[in-house]
């Protein structure tokens, strides 16, 4: 990626451990760590037009690209069509024909008064979320290339944040990424309840280690301001039981902001499924990215406006501090414990069927 297309991250997050992230920053953080939906969000937060723009590079769209720009008033106008056709809603004549759209982000993150004007404009953001990734999906069926060559897209783009991440001195230990082999895939298949039906999420992984606890809700924050838009993190797909978010909220610095946050229950985390193949004691941040790919530099894109220039691959990211990583490879939380229980359950299920169930030997 090049250097101009990582954005520049407010100094304060490599203040670490003694960070405060502010309001925007730590919802979306909830957001990610508790795998829930933007769709459930009423409200944005878009200080300024540049803050659109930065969120929009994100997802690969230049505003000042005269064809990005007929991409994204193409999706505004079927978001609002579908809305207007489909579920009877009105709307403006200065939301359905806005001149700049990206003023609708705007209006879709203002708070206090009456509030008509910005949940209509938060009703549209939702559909243009849904439906450019729909039409995502479409380009990436069109596309003549294979999902190898759309991983390493991905994966350089990531390596190229990570070197960034490191050169504004943020505190890492390692940041990482690996590929799932053929074998791995087939036998993960196998030994998932869903078998051949199950999506594989992580054939692109990407660890993050911090020096320090605190400093993983940083590490995430700074992804979704440098190299990911944070809306398209799989719902439902998010594990968590390394970092205490209602903790966190009682800390003095957060008094207070419990009652700006949205998109669920505000109190207790929810508590992760296990990974029945782990260790129990075996802690870390996981989450899934439908990473954004631009492929008009590789293939003739045909319908620019309609389907746009972007595609979404899979990229799981893993993040954990020094620590939890060393206790994560010691006693039942092996790897090789790991792999010899996951074999375990693949050759019981092949031989003798029968229901899936962990053999905690």
């Amino acid at each position: 990626m090049p250097e101009g297309d990582i954005l520049h991250i407010e100094s304060r997050l490599s203040a670490v451990p003694d960070l405060a992230l502010d309001p925007a920053s730590l919802e979306i953080v909830r957001l990610i760590l508790r795998g829930n939906s933007v769709i459930d969000w009423n409200r944005s937060n878009f200080r300024d037009l540049e803050s659109v723009d930065r969120f929009l590079r994100l997802h690969m769209i230049d505003t000042n690209d005269p064809e990005d720009q007929r991409r994204l008033r193409f999706v505004y106008g079927e978001s609002v069509n579908y809305l207007q056709e489909h579920l009877g809603l009105h709307f403006p004549e200065e939301l359905k024909n806005p001149e700049d759209i990206r003023e609708v982000f705007l209006l879709a993150s203002e708070t206090g008064g009456f509030r008509r004007r910005q949940i209509q404009a938060c009703v549209i953001m939702k559909l243009m979320h849904v439906i450019n990734h729909l039409e995502a999906a479409e380009l990436k069926h069109q596309t003549p290339l294979s999902e190898a060559d759309l991983l390493d897209l991905a994966e350089r783009r990531i390596v190229a944040a990570a070197d960034q991440m490191r050169k504004q001195g943020f505190p890492l230990v390692a940041f990482y990424g690996s590929r799932k082999t053929r074998n791995s895939i087939i036998t993960k298949l196998i030994s998932k309840k869903e078998n051949t039906a199950v999506t594989i999420f992580d054939k692109l992984r990407f660890r993050i280690v911090t020096e320090e606890r605190d400093q993983i809700l940083p590490a995430v924050a700074w992804l979704t301001h440098n190299l990911f838009p944070f809306n398209y993190v799989i719902p439902g797909q998010s594990h968590n039981n390394l970092v205490d978010m209602a903790e966190v909220l009682r800390r003095p610095e957060y008094l207070g902001i419990e009652e700006m946050l949205q998109g669920g229950d505000q109190g207790e985390d929810i508590n992760p499924e296990q990974n029945p193949f782990s260790g129990d004691g075996y802690r870390m941040v996981n989450f899934i990215v439908d990473f954004p790919v631009r492929v008009d530099h590789l293939v003739n894109v045909r319908y620019g406006s309609l389907l746009g220039r972007t595609v979404f691959v899979l990229v799981e990211f893993q993040v954990l501090d020094r620590e939890t990583a060393r206790l994560n490879e010691e006693g039942d939380n092996a790897h090789h414990l790991y792999k010899e229980r996951q074999r375990s359950i693949v050759s019981s299920r092949l031989k003798k069927g029968g229901r899936w169930k962990r053999d905690r030997r």
